[in-house]
């Protein structure tokens, strides 16, 4: 997927990507990303039908949530937004030996410093689990589990970082399928510790939960694994190497050190909403964790995967200060995440029942559990654009050396996440607390966006207005179609068996796809046009006889 002869010893081409191709590569990233995101959703089906919304599950979703949340501040996100321009940078002016020599700086120092968080994690395990979730101790046993459960998935951090640093070498040499897929081989992972090693672990006197914390180092292991293979065909070697005056480690320092909190906004508001939701009750933890689960698809899908095609692009542009080209690029990038993300928040609005119903309502997830997460799903899903225009904008302020605005933002969007949900939960309840992240995702997005705009100067905000109203005039039409798809079904195929739930769901996805893309030529909504165009392309050239 990447333009470069393997091996070979020069940059990526720096010319911009036109809008077909910035639709091709987040293609490419989405359906990677697709098949990560179900397999994590058949993941969260296992563990719900094993383990339901039980003291256990809530014990392991809290034990993770700490390794998670350093993972998104420090390495994911950070990295992506750091690493990435300065990457590519270097590609593109000192050619590929420069730049894998900072990729060895990088990785040697991620290493040390995520190593070094998991030896004070686990020292200080039982303070820290007493101080995120001290209502656990009301209950007998759930805090000793939590800690214990914590100390095994700390070391998953450092997994994960180096993870992210190939994830973001890949991307600068245009790599975006194999990057995009490595998250899958955590929830590969999962899922083979649960139906391989659970009954050694019971018989080993360890509680059956721990086999998740198991599945969680291999399948870090598994992430840095995948990549690994891509990585040495384009000539990269791993020697480790920590010299401190590299100036582009200094400059990833630089954006990485105030900008922690600047591209995790949504991360820290969840780590706030899982602190307040274990004053809500037994199982309150995971109702939310199963519906944010639900919403990384649509995320994953309209959001990182637009982002991960933009980034590179907006990189090469801010290297030679075109702010135009910049904003042409983001322009395409948010016009394209509104055409999709828009019609997925309405889907989801409609089918939150029946979607949580079809996939989680069996073994220990009852009916009660399933109409919990699916009121957190309608919730969280109103800021489904906010997560997205999120995670395609703040990365931009790092690509131009302006990663204090990003962090500005992110610290008034915590400030508001604190108020809105110590007032909206004791008004609605562990509800409040998804609806208050959704609020706070439109606030985080909205304001990078206006933002970005004036440090732009151009950023053609009449051109995105009318791509909104489209999107909107589509998603009603289509919102109507999926409505009376379900209805009609429900009426033909009444019940609660499997078959007939996954048919309604199903046809009424299908109904609303295909209503969306006959209105794309009847409006003439450019984004939908051109991945029409697009599959055609695809299905014609897969018809037509090789040549000999």
């Amino acid at each position: 997927m990447s333009r470069d002869t393997p091996g070979a010893d020069r940059a990526p081409d720096a010319e911009p990507l036109p809008p077909e191709r910035i639709a091709r590569s987040a293609g490419l990233a989405g359906i990677a990303t697709l098949t990560s995101r179900i397999l994590g959703l058949v993941r969260e089906q296992v563990l719900a039908a094993m383990f339901g919304a039980s003291n256990e599950m809530d014990a392991f979703l809290v034990a993770l949530r700490l390794p998670s949340l350093v993972r998104d501040l420090f390495a994911e996100g950070a990295m992506s937004a750091a690493f990435v321009p300065t990457f590519t940078r270097h590609l593109a002016q000192r050619g590929k030996a420069d730049a894998w020599r900072l990729a060895n700086n990088v990785i040697t120092a991620l290493i040390l410093v995520t190593g070094a968080f998991v030896v004070l994690g686990i020292l200080l395990a039982r303070p820290i689990v007493n101080i995120y979730a001290p209502e656990f101790a009301n209950v007998p046993g759930k805090i000793e589990l939590t800690i214990y459960l914590g100390r095994l998935v700390l070391p998953f951090l450092t997994m994960a970082a180096v993870a992210a640093a190939c994830m973001g070498m890949l991307n600068s040499l245009r790599h975006y399928f194999v990057p995009a897929l490595a998250p899958s081989m955590f929830n590969v992972a999962t899922l083979l510790c649960l139906l391989l090693l659970t009954p050694l672990v019971t018989w080993l006197g360890q509680p059956p939960i721990a086999i998740l914390a198991i599945g969680t180092l291999v399948g870090g292991v598994g992430q840095i694994a995948v990549q690994w293979p891509a990585l040495r065909r384009e000539g990269f070697r791993f020697t480790p190497r920590l010299d401190l005056r590299d100036p582009g480690l200094r400059q990833i320092l630089l954006l990485m050190g105030p900008g922690t909190l600047g591209i995790a906004a949504t991360q820290i508001n969840l780590f706030i909403t899982t602190q307040l939701a274990t004053y809500e009750g037994v199982g309150t933890v995971s109702w939310l964790q199963y519906a944010f689960r639900l919403i990384y698809l649509p995320i994953g899908l309209f959001g990182v995967s637009i982002a991960t095609a933009v980034l590179p692009t907006v990189a090469r542009h801010a290297a030679s200060h075109d702010h135009a080209a910049i904003a042409r690029t983001v322009g395409r990038g948010i016009g394209l995440m509104l055409v999709v993300n828009i019609p997925a928040t309405i889907g989801l609005l409609i089918l939150a029942d029946d979607i949580v119903q079809l996939l989680f309502e069996r073994g220990r997830f009852l009916p009660s559990d399933t109409l919990a997460t699916a009121t957190a799903l309608r919730c969280y899903a109103i800021g489904l654009v906010g997560y997205a225009t999120a995670r395609i904008s703040s990365p931009v302020f790092y690509a131009l050396g302006r990663s204090r605005i990003s962090v500005m933002v992110s610290v008034a969007t915590i400030g508001l996440n604190v108020g809105l949900s110590l007032v909206l939960v004791r008004l609605l309840g562990f509800s409040g607390l998804a609806l208050t992240t959704a609020i706070c995702a439109l606030f985080n997005g909205g304001v990078l966006l206006i933002l970005l705009r004036r440090h732009l100067g151009q950023f053609d905000f009449g051109a995105l207005a009318t791509t909104l109203g489209k999107a909107l005039a589509a998603s009603a039409v289509m919102a109507a179609a999926v409505y009376g798809t379900l209805e009609g079904l429900r009426q033909a195929l009444p019940g609660h068996g499997l078959p007939s739930e996954a048919t309604r769901v199903l046809l009424a996805i299908v109904a609303g796809l295909i209503v969306l893309a006959l209105s794309g030529p009847v409006l003439g909504i450019r984004e939908i046009n051109d991945a029409i165009r697009s599959a055609r392309r695809r299905l014609g050239s897969m018809r037509s006889p090789t040549p000999p």
